[in-house]
């Protein structure tokens, strides 16, 4: 049994009020024990170890709702072109070419990149899922997994045994950090009949689904014109909502499509800066939020954004909106909310998101004794306005340390480094020697 005390500046995420100036959290193993001002400890709690860090805040991790972990090997190798070209020209070609091993360290970067800014939770859709699950285990972050399903592609059927496998093999491994999902990646790579398949297994197993909806102009005008509907009402009419959904990036939606949305409770993925990259356009999300519908951050894959900073992500996701609407519209603990509290409402997860007895250990410190957090008149406002991923000092999952005075404890950083360099730069060769 592990006990571990924190003495800090406490956000837990539990309203707008709610900010311990001078507050203590108590974990014991991988749960929150008490969150309140300093002396609020149980009595008789005998921490193991001893955080001071009265210049902090300690927030919830993290969450990141949509990305591609393993697509850090990609990271600038494609930029400034549209999605379509993107995917085609440069972005499938690269990727036939990965290993297994590949996408084991591809990930790993990934995960250390995701310590090292704070992001505790990632929903993932990627191939050799359970490559991922593994890099996942060893980093210790807690992650949904989808193996991403092209149905229109020869391996379509495989790949969606591989899914149930994954659901099979890894649902619940690693003390419940690992959960799967599955994952179609996109209406105008699935046909119908497929996504009704996958459907059918998702309920039979009791999981969600995870899938790309109304990305781009060109999705849009492709399944127009293959079924005279939009992208969301052809799924609606397929019977693919209903049970536990995330669509991910939905930036190209009509006044219908958010009822529906709304109505079936799917669940959005928000990629702002990825949806700017690309060009996509920018997703409705004030008018979503009215409506109801849950969004959580994401922030893609690192080919398309191309980095894994959720910091950054709130601060796009927040300026991106009040640009199109007004500057009143996602004030910033709203968008903490979105990286926190409601990021884990996106995911299904139930007892993460938020620092209060009884939820999971995943939180993290921000070092606020820096030149730019001062004055601090509104710690919500410096944390999406102000703060970046290197002001993260401490991260916990689970109730363990996964990292401390910014070094990661639980991987290589310099071997991962090594790896991904070397194997993302043989891919290179073979593509362009």
């Amino acid at each position: 049994m592990s006990k571990i005390l924190i003495r800090a500046m406490v956000l837990p995420m539990t309203g707008p009020d709610m900010f311990y100036p001078q507050g203590e959290i108590t974990i014991e193993d991988d749960r929150i024990l008490s969150v309140g001002g300093l002396g609020s400890a149980p009595a008789g709690f005998a921490p193991d170890r001893i955080l001071d860090l009265p210049n902090d805040v300690v927030m919830p991790g993290l969450i990141n709702t949509h990305t591609h972990a393993a697509m850090t090997l990609l990271r600038s190798y494609a930029d400034d072109l549209p999605l379509m070209p993107w995917l085609n020209e440069k972005v499938w070609p690269f990727e036939e070419k990965l290993t297994a091993e590949d996408i084991y360290w591809g990930t790993a970067l990934a995960l250390c990149e995701m310590i090292r800014s704070g992001t505790t939770t990632m929903l993932d859709m990627y191939v050799s899922m359970e490559q991922v699950a593994k890099a996942v285990l060893k980093a210790g972050t807690r992650a949904v997994l989808s193996r991403g399903l092209i149905g229109n592609g020869p391996n379509g059927e495989r790949a969606l045994q591989e899914n149930i496998d994954l659901v099979r093999c890894y649902h619940g491994a690693g003390n419940g950090r690992v959960n799967v999902m599955f994952g179609p990646h996109a209406p105008y790579t699935c046909s119908g009949e497929y996504l009704q398949k996958v459907k059918a297994e998702a309920d039979r197993l009791g999981v969600g689904i995870h899938i790309h909806v109304a990305e781009t102009r060109d999705e849009i005008n492709i399944i127009k014109e293959l079924y005279g509907k939009t992208p969301v009402q052809w799924l609606d009419e397929l019977g693919l909502f209903g049970g536990h959904v995330v669509a991910a990036h939905c930036v190209h939606l009509t006044p219908k499509d958010m009822e529906i949305l709304a109505n079936r409770h799917v669940g959005v993925a928000h990629n702002a800066e990825s949806n700017m990259k690309l060009s996509s356009g920018t997703a409705p999300i004030t008018e979503l939020l009215a409506k109801g519908v849950v969004v959580g951050l994401g922030t893609d894959g690192a080919s398309s954004n191309n980095n894994l900073d959720l910091f950054g992500e709130m601060r796009s996701a927040a300026f991106q909106q009040k640009l199109r609407v007004d500057s009143t519209v996602l004030p910033a603990y709203k968008v903490l909310e979105m990286a926190t509290v409601v990021g884990a409402q996106t995911l299904g997860l139930k007892d993460v998101g938020m620092l209060a007895p009884g939820f999971k250990a995943d939180l993290i410190t921000i070092d606020m004794d820096q030149p730019h957090f001062y004055p601090r008149f509104s710690v919500p406002a410096h944390l999406v306005y102000v703060a970046h991923a290197g002001d993260v000092r401490s991260v916990i999952v689970d109730g363990k340390i996964l990292m401390a005075e910014r070094k990661v404890l639980t991987m290589d950083v310099k071997r991962v480094c090594q790896e991904a360099e070397t194997r993302a730069k043989r891919i290179w060769m073979e593509l362009n020697g």
